[in-house]
């Protein structure tokens, strides 16, 4: 019986669209945060490309927004500048995803994360491990 190998999957996440009460100032935020550019407006979204090509499209959203959790795998120094960053804003961050843990940051996986606050109340996650990766 012949086995034909399968080919590769090519399968990526492109972009994703981001709900906002004002698109223009949570893209600011968001690439303030992380040190990335907020592209130009592309039809009814401002959009920030993450370095691995994944757009987040933030759109002005007329009801209430439910809040989503958006995570960043980032290098050891650049937690280090962005935490420091988040600090600097004045805003408040947490160990947990569930907030239980205010002014901590977490060592989970043999790494560190964070969690905070976007303007629209989205849970924004840095990390330097990913999940299941550390001993």
């Amino acid at each position: 019986m012949h086995h034909e190998e399968a080919a590769p999957m090519t399968v990526q996440l492109n972009h994703t669209i981001v709900a906002a009460r004002d698109k223009k100032e949570s893209a600011t935020f968001l690439a303030g945060i992380l040190g990335l550019e907020v592209s130009p407006q592309y039809g009814p979204f401002v959009p920030v490309e993450i370095p691995n090509g994944v757009t987040l499209d933030y759109l002005d959203s007329p009801g209430a927004i439910t809040p989503q959790h958006y995570a960043f795998l980032v290098s050891e120094d650049e937690f280090d500048t962005i935490f420091g960053r988040i600090r600097e804003a004045g805003l408040t961050y947490w160990a947990d995803p569930y907030h239980r843990r205010p002014g901590e940051i977490n060592r989970n996986d043999g790494g560190r994360g964070t969690y905070f606050e976007d303007p629209n109340g989205h849970n924004l996650e840095i990390l330097t491990r990913p999940y299941g990766s550390g001993g």
